[in-house]
């Protein structure tokens, strides 16, 4: 991405433009960004926290398939940024990415509310075949088995070794059936399932052009030494928390209640709100987001095409490759994620060697381990939306206050809490510098790994306490977990982003932030891996064995929480030796300030980079 963003006209260091528009003492345009990021955040988290469910219920995938293709789609939505952000740097300029992603976006979660009837998953028992059911959606709905007399609740007992029938007499069957009496196999509508696979792809591209470039537009507004530069920032990631909070609250608890259609077709009518609300207000942005060049944009590059369109089948072609890659996520080996994560490492290993020097090569290579040390965090933090979403709707007492909190609700909390700790968080800070107490940025990123794997052991506490049967979970256990992983992305997140877009030369910013992203996209590949060993046996897409997956949640959790508590702890070692590395007394007077820690978590980023953003993002 380019390395500057244009300064408003007649901007003063420190002040705002004379004559310039504003609400509330900001540039009117940011009311403007921040609505429309609001309403996509709302549409991507309300998608998101039906969407594991959706896919092991309606679809019938199994939990194993599903998580891969969560962290498929995850991991696509951050590399796909790179390419958006590109484009837009060089060609489009951010307004008419932005513009063009909040289309592809509109057309993908409208996509996703058609749902068809879902797949069937059909029982042979003596040549005879029956339909497994659900009565509800969610972790508290129950397997039905239907037969042309009639239907019944069932069950499963000894480990999911035999069927219980509660009403045998209604569908002509026997009230205990041995599980290897029976077959299974599942019925799914071709047509149904590859539209939910363009409708994710069309989300990746969507996301790609929009989530890289309208944080780009927040830094156009202000002049570099616009003291509004910091609030303007944190107003926008104000933003961002607030459409995932509502979202939690509206369409997971739409989705679940009333159907998966209502759901997500809340979500489309969200992204199209934002898509209005971005084309309305486009004169409050007063051309600071326009193509750099009209006349490349116009230039013929095949035919009739110009590179404006150019640009815009570029996108047709990410959502193409995104959509094969989603519907083939299980089949993507992974060693090739590895290898590229390999093969990216080594380029900015040879970059810094051999084209910095000095000073320069030392921040680059602190930089590299920031970008890096990122994956284990990540990796455990986007469990949120794959297996601690299933673990929460299957496995925890979600009855509070007399009232059965649907699963996806839960996701809010991550917003909540930031809502509530960040403020907290960045007074803490700047009282702590003013002491020469203030933790360094690799302590922080430290303890944000560490606090990672320090919410799974929490919660495998909860499972424990729980017992080894079927008994669920109690809630408090997952208000911990959520408050644990959001002061650990507090610590981590904002800190992270900010000291990289600082340590990268400007030269090759852009480069780097692309490999924080990229980094980011594999770190989501990861969750989806980790995910994929919590799957448990599934009939009707819901437990067999309750006591089975307890077991193996312990143990996963168990094991990746005791791993990130390691690498935490090895990263707080290595912490001086990084602070070292950041060469702080060789850097701008403003630089050393910023890295130094007041308010970093909302701090304005280098010109071309993004604001803090969380995973998925």
């Amino acid at each position: 991405m380019s390395d500057a963003v244009g300064a408003p006209e007649g901007a003063v260091e420190g002040r705002e433009p004379a004559g310039e528009k504003t609400i509330f003492g900001h540039p009117r345009g940011l009311v403007i960004l921040f609505l429309t990021e609001m309403w996509e955040r709302f549409s991507y988290y309300g998608m998101r926290g039906l969407l594991v469910i959706y896919l092991t219920q309606h679809f019938l995938f199994s939990d194993e398939r599903s998580s891969v293709i969560y962290g498929a789609y995850t991991a696509l939505v951050f590399i796909m940024t790179i390419i958006g952000g590109t484009l837009a740097d060089r060609y489009l300029g951010q307004r008419k990415a932005v513009a063009y992603g909040a289309l592809l976006l509109v057309l993908g979660h409208g996509m996703m509310a058609f749902e068809g009837s879902g797949s069937r998953e059909i029982l042979t028992y003596q040549g005879q075949d029956y339909e497994i059911a659900l009565d509800g959606r969610g972790g508290d709905a129950r397997q039905l088995i239907v037969s042309d007399a009639g239907q019944s609740v069932i069950g499963f007992s000894n480990g999911g070794a035999m069927m219980e029938i509660a009403d045998p007499q209604a569908v002509g069957l026997p009230a205990s059936i041995p599980a290897d009496a029976y077959a299974t196999r599942i019925e799914q509508e071709a047509l149904y399932v590859n539209i939910l696979y363009l409708a994710l792809a069309l989300i990746i591209a969507g996301v790609g052009f929009l989530k890289a470039n309208i944080s780009t537009i927040v830094g156009a507004l202000y002049g570099y030494e616009d003291l509004r530069r910091d609030s303007g920032f944190t107003i926008f990631y104000m933003g961002i928390n607030l459409g995932s909070f509502l979202s939690s609250v509206t369409v997971g608890v739409i989705g679940i209640v009333y159907g998966w259609s209502w759901g997500f077709g809340l979500a489309g009518v969200g992204m199209l709100a934002g898509l209005v609300v971005f084309l309305w207000g486009q004169p409050w942005l007063e051309g600071r987001a326009d193509p750099p060049s009209l006349e490349t944009l116009g230039k013929k590059v095949l035919g009739p095409i110009n590179v404006e369109w150019a640009c815009y089948l570029t996108g047709v072609g990410i959502v193409a490759v995104s959509m094969l890659m989603v519907m083939n996520a299980h089949l993507i080996p992974e060693t090739f994620v590895g290898m590229l994560g390999v093969v990216v490492f080594i380029f900015m290993i040879g970059y810094a060697v051999t084209k910095l020097h000095g000073d320069e090569r030392a921040r680059m290579f602190a930089a590299m381990y920031f970008i890096l040390a990122q994956i284990p965090f990540w990796a455990l933090f986007e469990q949120a939306g794959s297996s601690l979403n299933l673990f929460t709707a299957r496995l925890v007492d979600k009855t509070m206050f007399g009232v059965t909190v649907p699963a996806p609700v839960f996701q809010g909390l991550n917003a909540g809490y930031i809502v509530i700790f960040a403020p907290i968080l960045a007074w803490l800070w700047v009282a702590l510098a003013k002491r020469r107490l203030e933790p360094s940025t690799p302590v922080k990123f430290a303890v944000g790994v560490f606090l990672a794997g320090a919410g799974f052991l929490a919660l495998v506490g909860g499972i424990n306490a729980s017992g080894s049967g079927a008994a669920l979970t109690a809630v408090y256990f997952i208000f911990l977990i959520y408050w644990l992983h959001t002061m650990g992305e507090l610590m981590l997140s904002p800190v992270g982003l900010s000291a990289v877009t600082r340590l990268a030369p400007a030269r090759i910013v852009g480069m780097t932030m692309g490999a924080w992203f990229l980094y980011s996209g594999l770190s989501n590949y990861l969750a989806g891996l980790i995910a994929r060993a919590t799957g448990a046996q599934t009939i009707g897409g819901q437990l067999t064995d309750i006591a089975a997956a307890k077991a193996t949640y312990v143990s996963v959790y168990s094991q990746v929480g005791y791993i990130a508590m390691g690498i935490g702890f090895a990263m707080l070692l290595v912490a001086p030796f990084i602070k070292r590395l950041m060469r702080l007394d060789t850097l701008t007077d403003d630089h050393a300030h910023a890295l130094a820690g007041e308010a970093e978590l909302a701090e304005p980023l280098a010109p071309g980079t993004h604001p803090p953003q969380k995973a998925g993002a």
